[in-house]
């Protein structure tokens, strides 16, 4: 079963359109949502929890439509951290875990109080006196600790330290060894993506530029610097982007389409967004 299907989902706003968005997450999978701010990320978030209504399209989280009754039941099943962890000012984490044992059935106090003592969140701090890193790590605490199957995450890792970071996505990798827990993480943070998503979804200006498997695109696509001289050398239809500079340029080519003399660089995750950016190329 897939943990998402969305099709054709679309959204226009004055100046903004969110234009027939099409992806699914299998179940067990962690898709990496990615784009420049005001691309799209946060409007497909609350698009898919039906938190804003939509234009057209189709919703279907954990094999239930989004528009239909039997959704609010799913809704235990789904832990949600948005960009901005929006909680009242004067609470405390103890207080948080009080208030979510009595919205989710499946509430784990235990749980909670192992990732607030994981995270070395204060139980009696109030809301307002917390980092925007230790609200991130509250809000994750709380998705967590529901016992959901799958996580929607806004911008989860984005204003942590690295080490702290890194312990997240750790975390996130833990709760994915169960078959049937998926995750969706949006983040402008490329090599977080790259460290643990199976799948990359790539928004830019409200269009999905790219969705395919991490480890295909990484296989498929390599970067090749050269003389401008040999630019020449390349089949127009292996070239999928460029960059030229004074000494040369640097080209994302489909590796299985160059010559077998030319060399490749190390290609990252980072540097294949980047040129599908600037060249707006869908794959």
């Amino acid at each position: 079963m897939n943990a998402i299907e969305c099709l054709d989902l679309t959204k226009t706003y004055r100046g903004f359109t969110l234009d027939h968005i099409t992806f699914s997450l299998p179940a067990g999978c962690i898709l990496g949502l990615v784009g420049e701010n005001g691309a799209g990320k946060s409007t497909t978030l609350n698009l898919l929890m039906n938190a804003i209504s939509r234009d057209g399209g189709t919703v279907r989280l954990l094999g239930t439509d989004n528009q239909s009754p039997e959704f609010l039941q799913t809704k235990q099943d789904i832990g949600v951290v948005l960009d901005e962890a929006c909680l009242p000012d004067a609470i405390t984490p103890t207080e948080l875990g009080r208030i979510m044992s009595m919205t989710y059935t499946r509430w784990d106090q235990p749980l909670y109080e192992s990732y607030l003592k994981r995270f070395g969140l204060p139980r009696a701090k109030r809301f307002r006196s917390l980092s925007r890193g230790m609200r991130m790590k509250l809000a994750i605490a709380a998705a967590l600790s529901h016992h959901a199957r799958l996580l929607l995450l806004d911008e989860a890792t984005s204003g942590l330290d690295p080490m702290v970071r890194e312990e997240v996505l750790d975390v996130f990798n833990e709760f994915t060894r169960e078959e049937d827990h998926s995750i969706l993480l949006s983040s402008h943070i490329i090599s977080d993506l790259e460290k643990i998503c199976d799948y990359i979804a790539f928004l830019h200006q409200g269009k999905l530029i790219l969705f395919a498997e991490k480890d295909r695109l990484l296989e498929e696509y390599a970067i090749v610097k050269l003389p401008p001289q040999q630019l020449a050398e390349l089949d127009p239809a292996a070239v999928m982007g460029v960059k030229e500079g004074r000494y040369g340029a640097e080209v994302l080519v489909k590796r299985a389409q160059i010559p077998a003399h030319f060399s490749t660089e190390h290609t990252r995750l980072e540097d294949i967004i980047l040129f599908l950016a600037r060249q707006k190329t869908r794959v």
